[in-house]
C-alpha cells in the first residue's frame, strides 16, 4: 500500500496489468452491474446544467430514463450515480451499429458540445476511489467482464497505473501522479 498526500493506493495498480479491449468486451462495463456510474457532487451539477447539450448524443431510451429519473440518482448507499435504463445500462450509454457500448457524454465532448469528458469514475476504471473522513482510497476493481482487458494488459506489459495515467492526473494532479510514478520506478528495480 502506498500513501501519497491523503490517499492510500493499492499495490495492485503496479502489480496488475490492464488495457481496455473494447473489441472483445463491447463496452460491457457501461451495461452490466447493479447501479449506475458513481458521480461526484460537482458532476451532478454539471450533468443537470448541460443535459440539453448532451441530449443530441444520447439514444431515445437513455433520454427517457433521464427525463423520468433526473440527470443523476441517489443509489442505495446514498451516493450519487448515473440513472439506468430499465435497471440495465447507464442512461448515458450509446450503442454502435455493431452493438458496442460507449459513453454519450464522451461523444458530446469529442464533438465539442461540452467541456467535460465523462464522469471521473468511468475515466478511472478499473480503479475505484472511495472517500473517507481523512483519506481517499484508490483500489483496483477486478471484474470478470474485464478479463480480456487483463489479458491484453499482460501481453502489452501495461500496469494499471499507466493505463489510467490521464484519469489519475485529472483526479489527483500531475505532482501526485509523479509521486506515484516515482514509487513505481523504485519498486520495479
Amino acid at each position: 500500500m502506498l500513501s501519497i498526500e491523503n490517499t492510500l493506493v493499492s499495490d495492485e495498480l503496479f502489480s496488475e496489468n490492464f488495457v481496455c479491449n473494447i473489441s472483445k468486451c463491447k463496452g460491457e462495463c457501461c451495461v452490466a452491474g447493479e447501479a449506475g456510474a458513481p458521480l461526484e457532487k460537482k458532476e451532478t451539477t454539471y450533468l443537470e446544467k448541460n443535459f440539453l447539450k448532451i441530449k443530441p448524443f444520447l439514444n431515445t431510451k437513455g433520454i427517457k430514463s433521464i427525463l423520468d429519473q433526473g440527470a443523476f440518482v441517489k443509489g442505495a448507499d446514498g451516493d450519487f450515480e448515473t440513472p439506468l435504463v430499465d435497471g440495465e445500462e447507464c442512461a448515458y450509454t450509446v450503442f454502435s451499429e455493431s452493438g458496442t457500448a460507449s459513453c454519450g457524454i464522451e461523444k458530446a465532448h469529442k464533438h465539442g458540445a461540452i467541456d467535460f469528458q465523462k464522469p471521473i469514475s468511468c475515466h478511472l476504471y478499473p480503479l475505484r476511489v472511495q472517500s473517507y473522513e481523512k483519506m481517499v482510497a484508490v483500489n483496483y476493481h477486478n471484474w470478470s467482464i474485464c478479463s480480456d482487458a487483463c489479458n491484453l494488459g499482460k501481453t502489452l506489459k501495461i500496469p494499471i497505473y499507466q493505463f489510467v495515467k490521464k484519469a489519475l492526473i485529472r483526479k489527483f494532479g500531475k505532482v501526485w501522479f509523479e509521486a506515484l510514478e516515482e514509487f513505481a520506478k523504485k519498486t520495479s528495480k
